[in-house]
């Protein structure tokens, strides 16, 4: 079996290691694809994750603490390859997800698989972790008929965000991002208006597109530079919703003039949890249904600009890296 590791700021490997035994009640699943997250992920690769803290105390498979050598990701779609003793022989050939580092082969309890359902496609199923912080973050921000919404930041959790929110009537959807790829997507999905923060003009035509400001902001980009744009396009009593994860980086903000006298509202939003007003009815099995079906809908596979085979894992988040305008989704492939 093949296991990618992140070794150093800036470095990948992948080991050979032999196929683990299985436990009873355990599964062995065989890797069919894998997603890069250009943005955690990326975090990660560059050496900007804050040292000691926990990968994620929600997912099992990512035990342990931020620290080189580790192994990370959470988006694997495989087949279920073998069944041990105790476990449910159902489960034998079922295409699943998991939330899994880059391998080409684990072993897992059933309970940590998420069945495929039928009518979606391996490579829609590997956005499955990115389509449920798009639905998280659309929750959070509760858009209403109407109003003047924009997206900053239009990567893949940017465009799938973007997605959802064509589908309200909103008077105004304006997204920005600096790469045309990425600008021209979002405007296949749906959004009015995508711009480059960087072109003098942009500042202007924002002011004419969201007079008053914007009834909602959704800070996605990563940059924590953008967070200060965000609060400057939001309007009174406007909400800004923070999806972006920005590690180790800081920025300083303006919260002395705008910020302060236009009664803003900042709300984090991270998918591993429920928002408190939601739990009462929400549970994650259900916010999951929602996301399986807005993959039908959106069918994010064509998202997928470029595939590696796991040996090339290093070329690929290389180009991640140094050719962001080239890249929506990077899929890792496994033979």
């Amino acid at each position: 079996m093949f296991l990618l590791y992140f070794t150093a700021p800036g470095q990948v490997s992948v080991r050979e290691d032999v196929i683990p035994g299985l436990n009873p009640g355990q599964v062995l699943v065989q890797t069919l694809l894998s997603a890069i997250s250009p943005g955690t992920e990326m975090l990660i690769y560059r050496g900007h994750f804050p040292q000691g803290l926990a990968l994620d105390e929600n997912i099992s498979a990512l035990a342990g603490e931020f620290h080189y050598p580790l192994k990370y990701g959470y988006a694997v779609v495989g087949k279920v390859i073998e069944v041990a003793a105790e476990s449910d022989a159902s489960w034998l050939n079922h295409l699943v997800f998991a939330f899994h580092p880059h391998e080409s082969h684990f072993v897992a309890a059933p309970e940590e698989l998420i069945p495929i359902p039928d009518g979606i496609s391996t490579e829609d199923a590997v956005f499955l972790p990115n389509m449920e912080t798009a639905v998280n973050f659309v929750m959070d921000g509760k858009p209403l008929i109407g109003e003047r919404v924009a997206v900053l930041g239009q990567g893949i959790v940017g465009l799938l965000t973007t997605s959802l929110l064509a589908q309200f009537p909103l008077e105004a959807l304006v997204t920005l991002d600096h790469f045309p790829l990425r600008r021209k997507t979002s405007l296949e999905l749906g959004a009015h208006y995508s711009l480059d923060p960087a072109e003098a003009s942009t500042r202007a035509q924002l002011q004419g597109l969201l007079p008053n400001g914007a009834d909602l902001v959704f800070e996605l980009s990563g940059s924590p530079d953008a967070l200060d744009e965000a609060i400057a396009l939001a309007g009174f009593g406007g909400r800004v919703v923070i999806g972006s994860w920005y590690g180790e980086k800081r920025a300083s903000l303006d919260l002395g003039g705008r910020f302060h006298r236009n009664r803003l509202h900042l709300v984090s939003s991270q998918v591993s949890t429920l928002a408190p007003e939601l739990s009462g009815r929400w549970t994650k099995v259900r916010r999951f249904s929602v996301a399986w079906e807005s993959l039908r809908k959106v069918r994010p596979s064509r998202f997928i600009t470029q595939r590696f085979p796991i040996s090339q894992a290093a070329q690929a988040y290389q180009l991640i890296d140094h050719n962001p305008d080239q890249v929506i989704q990077v899929v890792l492939v496994y033979e």
